[in-house]
C-alpha cells in the first residue's frame, strides 16, 4: 500500500478493521483472492447480498494470480442500496477485467450481475467457431455479436472485433436470486 493511499484510509475510514477495505474509489490492500469483494463489501456494512457477492467473486477470481478491487456503494444505507465493483485480475499469462453488481431486491432477494472481460489474441470467428457453435447468435454491429445458450439465458457471451485480437465479454444477471443456504430457500435445480 502507497503512503498515500494509507493517508486517504485513515483520513477518510479510520482504516475499517485494520484496511479491510480502503473507501469507494481506492484499491482495497492484499487479502486472500477469493476473499477481497466480499470482506470489503462486509466491512462497510453490506449483509443482504453478501451471499451471492460471496459467491460470484469466488467464482471471478479462481485460478487468479492476484487480484484488487474498486468498490462504490451507498454509504447512507449500504445493505438496502447497490454495491458495483471492478475488479483487475492478474493470471500468470493475462490480465482481465471483471465486474460484479448487487442490488437488493424487496423480500430479501437481490438482483445480481457479472462480468468479465478480456482481450483474446484470436478473431472473434475462431472464437465463436471454437467455443460457441452451439449458442444463438445475434449479430448487434458489425463488429459486435452476442451469443446466448438456450439452457443458460441469463448468462451471454459477447465478441467485438478489435483486431489483431477479440474483446470478450461474458455476462451473467439473475433477478431475485435468493442464497439457496437460507433457511427456506427453494432447493437448486439438479441439471443433468
Amino acid at each position: 500500500m502507497t503512503i498515500q493511499a494509507r493517508r486517504l484510509c485513515t483520513a477518510i475510514l479510520g482504516c475499517l478493521a485494520a484496511g479491510a477495505v480502503m473507501g469507494q474509489g481506492v484499491l482495497a490492500p492484499p487479502a486472500a483472492p477469493a476473499e477481497k469483494l466480499s470482506q470489503a463489501a462486509a466491512s462497510v456494512g453490506i449483509k443482504r447480498c453478501l451471499p451471492a457477492i460471496q459467491r460470484l467473486s469466488t467464482l471471478t477470481v479462481q485460478g487468479s494470480r492476484s487480484h484488487d478491487i474498486l468498490l462504490d456503494w451507498d454509504k447512507q444505507q449500504p445493505d438496502a442500496g447497490p454495491m458495483f465493483s471492478l475488479i483487475g485480475i492478474e493470471y500468470p499469462n493475462a490480465g482481465v477485467a471483471a465486474s460484479i453488481t448487487a442490488v437488493p431486491d424487496a423480500g430479501g432477494t437481490c438482483t445480481v450481475s457479472a462480468e468479465r472481460i478480456s482481450v483474446a489474441p484470436f478473431t472473434c470467428a475462431s472464437i465463436a467457431q471454437q467455443e460457441l457453435s452451439t449458442h444463438r447468435m445475434a449479430r448487434l454491429l458489425p463488429n459486435y455479436t452476442v451469443y446466448i445458450d438456450d439452457k443458460e439465458p441469463t448468462s451471454s457471451v459477447s465478441l467485438i472485433d478489435s483486431p489483431p485480437g477479440c474483446l470478450v465479454i461474458r455476462r451473467f444477471v439473475e433477478y431475485k436470486w435468493r442464497d439457496p443456504a437460507a433457511p427456506g430457500a427453494p432447493a437448486a435445480p439438479v441439471r443433468r
